[in-house]
């Protein structure tokens, strides 16, 4: 961490940001007539960030660390985030006593202020204030990683915004916990977080998902969980794949893969409670080979048939695609039909 010194009882990187305005104030007199104002505010925009990136390349700037901490089991915090949050000057913590656990279990006697949804616009500027004075600031959540459904957006884009220097540590994160361990499709996924509250705006947002071929992953609270799993099985099908996992890392935790239908039956029969934390895991839509094939054929056949005639079009789109000739030239008939109409 840098230990910069006061000079007249104010950091000395705050005097030199005022000093680089002052010099500014001067080169632009000259400029005031020929340009506009919205020129000149964003030719001293551009200067200052300059200054301000030299000054973070030369250490005398704070650095803004991301640090993610445990989702339930303390033990599951790496030696460098332990390290990283003894030494920062404070710590951003979404919930101060929630985090207090964690820091005097492994005692870190940093100083702790909070950072959450309700005042994070005036934290933002209390905190960007710090590190243009050059002290490190430790951003951490309840648990998990920062800013994944939690606060610190606004804190995180104002540090780049003024070209502080942002650095992760990386660590737990329930989405990525559940997963590695849901035994559902990982090469390609989407995190949507909380479905909405209300049941109709939860039904809309999932019907758009309805045909996302991609894993999906959703938190979920306890008093919401059995309604949210009841409209996907609904909305995706009771035999779509899913898992769900509750309480990850702590002592009652559960992982369930099954059916929406299974699922379902289990939350109302309480095979699985409906306590702690949840993390929903629900496999993409699942196209068929066939399927995925005539779509691909179609593709073709559209493309050819811009300068060929059906038939032509239907053998060649055959002979790349490995589809069935008639088939394809029966659609592509139709479809020259339907255009026309």
């Amino acid at each position: 961490m840098y230990a910069y010194k006061d000079v007249g009882g104010r950091p000395r990187l705050e005097q030199a940001v005022e000093g680089v305005d002052r010099v500014w104030n001067k080169r632009s007199r000259g400029w005031t007539a020929s340009g506009t104002k919205a020129l000149n505010k964003s030719r001293r925009d551009l200067f200052r960030a300059s200054f301000i990136q030299r000054l973070r390349e030369s250490h005398m700037a704070g650095i803004l660390y991301i640090v993610a901490t445990p989702i339930g089991n303390l033990a599951d915090i790496s030696e460098r985030a332990i390290n990283i949050l003894k030494q920062a000057d404070i710590i951003a913590a979404e919930d101060t006593r929630r985090s207090r656990a964690l820091l005097e279990r492994y005692a870190i006697k940093t100083r702790l202020t909070a950072c959450h949804e309700h005042n994070e616009a005036v934290k933002t500027a209390e905190l960007k204030g710090r590190l243009l004075a050059g002290q490190s600031v430790a951003l951490i959540s309840d648990a998990g990683t920062p800013l994944i459904n939690d606060p610190g957006y606004r804190l995180v884009s104002a540090a780049h915004d003024h070209q502080f220097r942002v650095v992760p540590i990386p660590g737990p994160a329930a989405l990525i916990a559940a997963l590695s361990a849901c035994g559902l499709p990982t090469g390609q996924f989407c995190f949507e977080g909380y479905l909405p509250a209300t049941d109709k705006a939860r039904k809309d947002s999932l019907k758009r998902l309805k045909t996302e071929t991609r894993t999906l992953v959703f938190y979920e609270t306890p008093r919401r969980i059995a309604e949210s799993i009841r409209r996907m099985a609904e909305l995706f099908g009771e035999t779509r794949r899913a898992a769900i996992a509750r309480e990850l890392t702590k002592q009652f935790e559960q992982i369930v893969r099954a059916p929406l239908g299974e699922i379902n039956q289990k939350l109302a029969c309480n095979a699985i409670k409906t306590r702690g934390e949840f993390v929903v895991v629900v496999e993409g839509r699942r196209e068929s080979r066939e399927n995925r094939a005539t779509v691909e054929a179609g593709r073709v056949q559209a493309i050819l048939m811009r300068a060929l005639p059906p038939g032509r079009a239907a053998a060649l789109t055959a002979e790349i695609t490995g589809c069935n000739k008639n088939e394809i030239y029966r659609l592509a008939v139709r479809d020259k039909n339907n255009q026309g109409e």
